[in-house]
């Protein structure tokens, strides 16, 4: 559709009713705000193009880098939001598509979305968010009691006690990790009798007084990329965050760790934190967080846990041992916007000890004054909407009752898929089901039985063309539109630690159904034999030595 929006003249009067008077009933935003609030995923599925479109091509519709000199009527823009836009988005919330940490919404985040929006209030500063800020302080106080289960006494004496706090809300687990690794370092280089704190000094007299020849953090290998960010802006490099290898299960080799921590010591380098994993973003598994939490101890050193996609799993009295030892950690991070089922942008991190974050704390005179229940003065962020509001409602209209429901229906339709899987011929599980995340990749029983036989050689050719096939397979699948799996590359042991581009699963959504799955493994299976593959098969076909009307692919 090609627009040619009408324009007004801007006028204070304008101004005024912008904003003041709603849009009429039957306008294109007023119809649009009722089809949302009468059925939200139909109004998604009638208006969310399946079929993928070139990011070239969309480009197009978001050329103009001059600002319109006069402003366009609200409907106008509504229908350019529309066929642009809404049209051309993700369908998230789709029970097929569960390749991404993303999901569907329960339906009454919506409207209380509105509420929060209009509110507009600004979390930085009790001044600007009243009830708002207490409200923070309970949701971070039952976080943390679902983490570290203290007793009444202390929630009572810390929960809403200034120039301390349980820990912060933020936009996501990025901002999270670097919060809680920004409180290892102060803490590891705190102020002392000639020196006034890293937070004074910078990362090079902290070095200089305490007499390293640098700073570490030690994470294993599957850990997420945002632990990278923060090493960069705290200034100690991202070459030294080391990264210890995965073991056969994807967790951390604690072998291997024992050894780098030794090496470090030898080397002076300072150990800041160590991050245990409950969770990863590619597979799922979950660090020994007990064990962790020992070393961690005998070394001396911060403990944060990044739980933001495993941490729900503690509602699960079924499930909740897989994360034994997350309760000894320093710090924990959680992401309410992913099994939590709250919008985009709801992180959190959350300290064992209230008064840890004091060696972040920020004041300014006309704002978060020291003394006061400001929150800002613990946060890397500074304004910040109410989103604690969502969260708040989560835990009380869904219940931890609720939210166990949803944990284990995930973990337990993550194992059933596992099993289809591994019952199929023309598949193979590469990493089971810790949690609710899986890998797996097209591996037909003709290139299963030359595997076995192969020579190094042979086996490098092969897995270079399923590498591709893969690629190919999800790539075409995502075009599609009916379904969509993401994708990653793992080093499995059992492939020599060969670089295995595999089809990766996420399943939050308790709308997607076993059917589902099966029509997933069938769409792909389809798509073995279409054009798109055909390259990547005829080469298999040629590496194993067999002829394509003998095997059966699809």
């Amino acid at each position: 559709m090609t627009y040619k929006p009408r324009y007004a003249d801007a006028s204070m009067e304008s101004m005024y009713r912008i904003f003041t008077v709603p849009e009429a009933p039957g306008s294109t935003l007023g119809n649009i705000d009722q089809k949302l609030s009468q059925n939200l995923a139909g109004f998604l599925q009638d208006h969310i193009v399946a079929v993928e479109k070139d990011l070239r091509e969309l480009q197009k519709d978001f050329s103009e880098s001059e600002i319109p000199e006069k402003p366009i009527f609200v409907s106008d823009q509504a229908d350019f939001l529309l066929d642009k836009v809404v049209a051309q988005s993700v369908h998230t919330a789709s029970p097929s598509f569960i390749g991404h940490m993303t999901s569907a919404l329960p339906y009454f985040m919506l409207p209380l979305s509105r509420i929060m929006i209009a509110l507009n209030q600004n979390l930085v500063k009790i001044e600007t968010s009243k009830a708002f800020t207490p409200m923070e302080r309970q949701v971070l106080g039952m976080i943390h009691r679902l983490i570290y289960n203290q007793n009444d006494d202390f929630y009572n004496q810390w929960m809403h006690e200034p120039g301390y706090s349980l820990g912060s809300f933020c936009s996501g687990g990025t901002i999270a990790n670097i919060t809680a690794l920004w409180v290892a370092r102060n803490q590891r280089f705190n102020k002392r009798k000639g020196f006034a704190g890293i937070q004074r000094e910078g990362i090079y007299g902290a070095l200089k007084h305490y007499g390293y020849e640098g700073a570490a953090i030690l994470v294993s290998e599957r850990g997420h990329y945002s632990l990278g960010k923060a090493a960069d802006v705290l200034g100690i490099g991202r070459d030294f965050l080391v990264c210890i290898k995965a073991d056969n299960e994807n967790k951390i080799d604690l072998v291997e760790l024992r050894k780098k921590i030794k090496e470090l010591q030898k080397n002076k380098i300072a150990i800041i934190g160590m991050v245990g994993i409950a969770g990863s973003s590619e597979t799922g598994s979950v660090d020994p967080l007990d064990q962790m939490a020992d070393i961690a101890e005998e070394v001396d050193c911060h403990f944060h846990v990044d739980a933001a996609w495993g941490g729900p799993t503690l509602f699960s009295k079924k499930y909740a041992h897989i994360l034994k030892g997350v309760e000894r950690a320093d710090s924990v991070t959680i992401d309410a916007h992913k099994q939590m089922y709250v919008p985009m942008g709801a992180g959190m991190v959350i300290f064992r000890d209230p008064n840890l974050v004091s060696s972040i704390e920020h004041h300014a005179e006309y704002i978060i004054r020291k003394g006061s229940k400001d929150l800002g003065a613990h946060t890397l962020e500074g304004s910040r909407p109410g989103i604690a509001m969502l969260l708040h409602s989560g835990l009380r209209i869904i219940g931890r009752s609720g939210y166990e429901i949803l944990i284990e229906q995930g973990i337990e339709k993550a194992k059933d898929f596992a099993v289809m899987i591994e019952n199929d011929p023309h598949f193979e599980l590469i990493t089971k089901p810790e949690l609710n995340i899986l890998t797996y990749r097209y591996m037909p029983d003709f290139v299963r039985e030359k595997l076995a036989t192969a020579s190094p050689r042979e086996v490098d050719q092969i897995q270079d063309v399923l590498n591709r096939l893969t690629k190919r397979i999800q790539k075409a699948q995502r075009a599609h539109g009916k379904s969509f799996v993401s994708r990653t590359t793992l080093t499995p042991v059992e492939y020599d630690r060969r670089r295995t581009v595999v089809f990766r699963v996420v399943l939050a959504n308790p709308l997607t159904s076993r059917e589902i799955l099966q029509d997933v493994l069938e769409e792909q299976k389809q798509l073995v034999i279409s054009q798109s593959c055909h390259q990547c098969m005829q080469e298999l076909y040629a590496l194993c030595n067999v002829s394509p009307l003998r095997v059966n692919v699809g």
